[in-house]
């Protein structure tokens, strides 16, 4: 098999690349990596989020399946009195997510090589942030929604972005057996953006 993003150690070659994004108003600098997510540049869906995320200054902020580092670093920048855990499986991605905390000036940011949330099951954050491995199966998506939901604190929220056709009605069955209010915040080109509040 070959290898995908969603593996602790991906063996291909490497092909490093510099991306500029604009994202809420930041600009950011991201070096990308062959064996990574979205390794052309910010997807969509990952920008969908970006844009749509809504939380305190100084919130507690846990970006799963981080890749090299869009979401979190952008969460970083938008909590600068907080602090963003941001955790990949994926050893290649946490190396890019921490030379592009360093590219971009984010102190506020700690990156983990993590298996779903084993760095971090004894801790409680705010946010809960997630564009997640569909390729890695519904069941490894559904573990992140069931596990995160415990890691939230009371009133905390868990945002998820995923495509329609990629297990979005799915994704908000499930999230309904784990919060008592889940909204579909907007929806672009397929996308949904859920916000899940404990």
């Amino acid at each position: 098999m070959s290898d995908h993003y969603y593996t602790r150690t991906p063996g291909g070659a490497h092909d490093r690349r510099l991306h500029e994004s604009e994202l809420r108003g930041t600009r950011f600098r991201f070096m990308t990596d062959s064996g990574v997510f979205s390794k052309t540049g910010v997807d969509f869906g990952s920008r969908l989020l970006i844009e749509t995320m809504d939380f305190a200054a100084d919130a507690r902020v846990l970006d799963v399946g981080c890749g090299y580092g869009p979401i979190g670093l952008s969460a970083a920048k938008l909590a600068p009195a907080g602090k963003v855990t941001m955790i990949d499986i994926n050893a290649r991605a946490i190396e890019l997510a921490r030379e592009n905390a360093q590219l971009n000036g984010v102190a506020n940011a700690r990156i983990l090589q993590s298996d779903l949330y084993e760095a971090v099951r004894d801790e409680r954050f705010d946010v809960l942030l997630t564009n997640p491995p569909i390729r890695a199966g519904k069941e490894t998506v559904h573990r992140i929604y069931e596990e995160g939901a415990a890691l939230l604190t009371s009133g905390g929220a868990m945002w998820v972005v995923i495509q329609k056709k990629q297990g979005a009605p799915s994704t908000l069955a499930k999230l309904e057996t784990l919060f008592d209010n889940v909204q579909e915040i907007t929806k672009d080109k397929g996308y949904r953006i859920f916000k899940a509040t404990k």
